[in-house]
């Protein structure tokens, strides 16, 4: 078993002998096993274990045979306790997501604060095969049936040319003591139907079952690389990056087959499921507003793109401006001069930049993102207009417009920034110092 470890990981180019590796430890056979395999190939090592305090008493004994273990190979110790069920209360996710979802956070954060090189974890070829078929239940792409990667990132699984039961005869073998978990024989969880039912099933019907589904499997992974190269170069293509928002022109996206597919693929990465999928693109000829969510990101139907945007609380902060001050670098870079106005001076035609009567002003003026009901008069109008209906009339998409500052005089709006002055501010014949804003994007 040492020689296929070693063999499997210089074959998986998993990681050097020099390196340092936090090793997760449940106290089961299989991460047993490999923190065992790690030591006798001589490798500089931690164990880090996670308490789920899913199982009582059992989850607190697991914590305690994994730190004894530890201390009797003079092996650096890492534990941390989670309330695991009312993370995933809080979440709204499954227990087994959630414990996921909390182990590695915290293996990355052990990893990077205490500066190892990589997480070992101890998933094996059954894990392969019985993860294919949960994907396979659940709906997924190509991705989803291509097995477990031996790395990802940080992450590394040299076990994975290993069954459990070559594990298990190692164990024997070495004499190796370990904890077992009573919730592996529950049938309640889908991974233990599949392990225990499923899989001898079709090992019934065909002895070499596991095998052969593995070869497949392998080539699934090897098609899903060629797929994932061609889908890189179509997103390249497709996605336009503009500060934080992702925007796909709904033109190209019409043209392309198979729709569904692509667009899969690529609002899978902001955590779109299959089920919004088919509304996303029946939403796409139909008039602009539409909006959709996932728990991380929105993507709005704009007029001639799909607009994709992080989630984030919406902010309510406000900044005072203070003449002297002459420039600001938060929330924005904001700068302000005052010019002695005369006939030779003309008025720049950047959007980014306001021109304002000083003496028509009191200060301190607010900065301050703009607000349902605010209203003001647009340079050159004679009537008041709400800012909602200016925006519409200015085409501004739904997630442009949650980021537009307006810079306020108590409640008269002064300027909404990169867009119009209120009329009330402006420079006249009757102006003479004129205080000039320039406002500089993110990102320009």
């Amino acid at each position: 078993m040492l020689v296929r470890f070693r063999e499997y990981i210089e074959k998986e180019s998993i990681c050097g002998s020099d390196v340092q590796i936090l090793i997760a430890v449940s106290g089961g056979i299989d991460s047993v096993a490999l923190l065992n395999l790690f030591e006798e190939a001589g490798y500089n090592i931690a164990v880090a274990h996670c308490n789920f305090q899913l199982r009582g008493e059992e989850s607190d004994a697991d914590a305690a045979f994994v730190a004894s273990l530890a201390n009797e190979k003079s092996i650096k110790f890492y534990r941390k306790n989670f309330n695991t069920e009312e993370v995933a209360r809080e979440r709204g996710n499954s227990i087994q997501m959630a414990a996921r979802d909390l182990r590695y956070a915290w293996f990355e954060e052990v990893r990077n604060k205490e500066k190892y090189d990589l997480i070992a974890c101890a998933h094996n070829l059954d894990d392969v095969l019985e993860t294919f078929f949960i994907n396979l239940s659940r709906g997924t792409g190509i991705r989803g049936l291509s097995g477990i990667p031996s790395k990802a990132g940080k992450i590394v699984r040299p076990l994975l040319f290993a069954s459990r039961e070559e594990i298990i005869d190692y164990a024997e073998k070495k004499g190796i003591i370990y904890r077992e978990d009573s919730s592996n024989a529950s049938e309640k969880y889908l991974r233990n139907k599949i392990r225990h039912k499923l899989l001898p099933l079709f090992e019934d019907q065909n002895p070499s079952f596991r095998k052969s589904l593995m070869e497949t499997i392998t080539k699934l992974s090897e098609t899903e690389k060629i797929f994932s190269e061609q889908m890189d170069k179509l997103k390249n293509e497709l996605m336009v990056l503009k500060n934080d928002q992702v925007l796909i022109p709904i033109e190209k996206l019409e043209k392309l087959r198979p729709q569904k597919t692509v667009l899969y693929e690529i609002l899978a990465q902001y955590n779109f499921g299959s089920s919004t999928l088919e509304d996303i693109i029946n939403s796409l000829d139909a008039p602009p507003g539409k909006q959709f969510f996932s728990h991380s990101h929105r993507l709005v139907k704009d007029r001639k793109e799909l607009i994709i945007t992080p989630l984030k609380e919406k902010e309510n902060r406000k900044y005072y401006i203070e003449l002297e001050q002459g420039q600001i670098y938060d929330p924005m870079d904001l700068e302000w001069v005052i010019i002695e106005h005369s006939e030779k001076f003309d008025i720049p035609k950047d959007p980014n930049i306001a021109c304002l009567d000083l003496n028509l002003l009191n200060f301190p003026l607010i900065l301050r993102h703009w607000q349902e009901g605010d209203y003001f008069q647009p340079l050159g109008m004679q009537g008041m207009k709400k800012m909602s209906d200016f925006l519409i009339d200015e085409k501004v998409s739904i997630p442009d417009k949650e980021n537009i500052w307006l810079l306020a005089m108590g409640q008269k709006i002064v300027w909404i920034l990169g867009y119009r002055i209120d009329n009330k501010f402006r420079i006249t014949d009757k102006t003479r110092q004129i205080l000039m804003f320039k406002y500089i994007p993110a990102g320009s």
